[in-house]
């Protein structure tokens, strides 16, 4: 059952600090945080916002995200975040598939819209006085509307329902991973799962702090560390690497973090052990918005001895490692990861066909490959639909990227396939480092690490890497660099 823990907290633990805010420099206890939530409540409910009712809203970080969110709970409403950035014609597709009974955003209004759009900054919230009649929430109740990148395709509506953000709430706070004094840092874009669910609201359900930032700054992450005692927080690879890069990190005190957590993407070894060196542990977690998105644990211990791996699976998450008939691979074997449990979502915004096709007797298809060892734990290859076949063998590149990285010079590198007429499919890689490098020295460094016929043809340095909103390598962009460079 969804639990109302805002009200909660502000009953019985009012002054603690909820939220710093760093977009508008307040700070607001549990208890403002609660009146932030009930005025919105009241505003909504004047505009006949109800149960079912999509709110869509469109802007960066900034507050809005959690006070909406929590006052679409106390009316059994759907928020539904928005990528800001999207192109006006991609926003009305949305637009008009959600059918939003209210549309929010900072600043003036993007496009024209059959929907009711307000501008956040212009909204008086005082002008309504009287609370909404409380509401039971429902497990099956659909409470969070998060749309998939579309890199792929067409960007699917994924239904969060009570009961699944309430299994990803107490599964991570029962597995230990946060404790109630913990602070963390919001700097990823609400519109994707981990804003909200990561460390968000696992984090406030027990009384803890988030640091708002409107958006990602290495330099601003440092500061929050040294200055606001930060004790975890998760980000992607990209990010984590901009960190590392900045001038402040070698001087940042970290002795308080007790883990940072990376997850999206596989991060390179030697980024690893660069935060190691600085005391910092450091661990790889997966997930996605389909289910969880917190999926695996894996222990500080064994973050250290493993620190290429992402751990084990949490206790509410059944997993099974399949190959393309549906049967179990063994150790060390690669197959497609499905995953079960409590935390797997509602389904896809009016597509239920799609949804059921992503289902394997009960399990979702995650489209990620993946390994686990003899001792159980797991290791992701890559995506299966990024695999390809060359001169019948299959290639992924996932694994073939980690060994690109294991170069002391070289910090991110990409594969993709491009056609050729005597292997069907080779891969082209691109890289972030320090000097160029011909293909006969990156085989010449891959030739005691991997099979040749894995090894890249081409081979081309970029100063940087095309990313999606999400923070996420943008595989598509590269995939057309790769067959122009290539001439194919």
């Amino acid at each position: 059952m969804w639990r109302d823990f805002i009200r909660e907290f502000a009953e019985r633990k009012p002054d603690r600090t909820a939220v710093v805010d760093r977009v508008t420099g307040r700070r607001y206890s549990y208890a403002a945080l609660e009146r932030e939530i009930r005025r919105w409540a009241r505003h909504l409910h004047a505009r006949r916002v109800s149960r079912g009712s999509r709110v869509v809203i469109l802007a960066s970080n900034r507050l809005e995200h959690l006070t909406l969110f929590f006052a679409c709970a106390k009316l059994g409403a759907i928020l539904v975040p928005v990528n800001h950035r999207l192109a006006p014609g991609e926003l009305a597709e949305i637009l008009a598939r959600v059918e939003p009974e209210y549309f929010l955003g900072a600043g003036p209004c993007p496009l024209e819209s059959p929907f009711t759009y307000r501008d956040l900054d212009e909204i008086d919230l005082d002008a309504e006085q009287v609370d909404p009649p409380p509401v039971t929430v429902a497990d099956e109740d659909p409470l969070l509307m998060l749309f998939t990148s579309g890199s792929t395709g067409t960007p699917k509506g994924v239904l969060l329902h009570a009961a699944m953000l309430m299994a990803n709430i107490r599964f991570t706070v029962e597995a230990g991973v946060l404790q109630p004094g913990d602070v963390s840092i919001v700097n990823t874009p609400f519109f994707h799962t981990g804003g909200y669910n990561v460390f968000c609201l696992p984090l406030l359900s027990i009384g803890g702090t988030l640091i708002l930032f409107e958006g990602f700054d290495p330099g601003g992450v440092l500061a929050a560390i040294r200055e606001d005692r930060v004790s975890v927080f998760w980000a992607v690879p990209t990010m984590f690497q901009a960190i590392h890069d900045h001038p402040d990190f070698t001087m940042t005190d970290f002795s308080e973090i007790r883990f940072f957590l990376s997850g999206g993407a596989p991060l390179s070894l030697h980024l690893i052990q660069a935060y190691h060196r600085q005391g910092v542990p450091f661990k790889q977690g997966f997930g996605l918005t389909e289910v969880g998105p917190n999926c695996f644990l894996h222990d500080t211990q064994d973050s250290f001895e493993r620190p290429d791996s992402i751990g084990k699976p949490m206790t509410h998450s059944r997993v099974r490692v399949v190959d393309r008939d549906g049967r179990e691979v063994g150790p060390n074997q690669v197959g497609e990861l499905l995953i079960a449990g409590p935390h797997l979502c509602k389904g896809y915004w009016r597509d239920a066909k799609r949804f059921r096709d992503s289902l394997r007797d009960g399990f979702f298809a995650t489209g990620d490959l993946v390994r686990v060892d003899p001792e159980g734990f797991f290791y992701v290859v890559g995506r299966l639909k990024d695999m390809y076949i060359s001169g019948g063998e299959n290639i992924y590149p996932g694994e073939v990227e980690k060994q690109v990285v294991a170069h002391p010079e070289i910090t991110h590198a990409v594969v993709v396939p491009v056609p050729d007429e005597k292997w069907t499919e080779v891969g082209f890689a691109f890289f972030l480092g320090q000097k160029d490098f011909t293909l006969t020295e990156i085989r010449t460094w891959l030739d005691p690490r991997l099979a040749r016929y894995k090894h890249p043809h081409y081979i081309r340095r970029l100063h940087a890497l095309p990313l999606l909103a999400n923070g996420k390598i943008d595989r598509r962009a590269l995939k057309g660099e790769a067959l122009r460079f290539s001439g194919k």
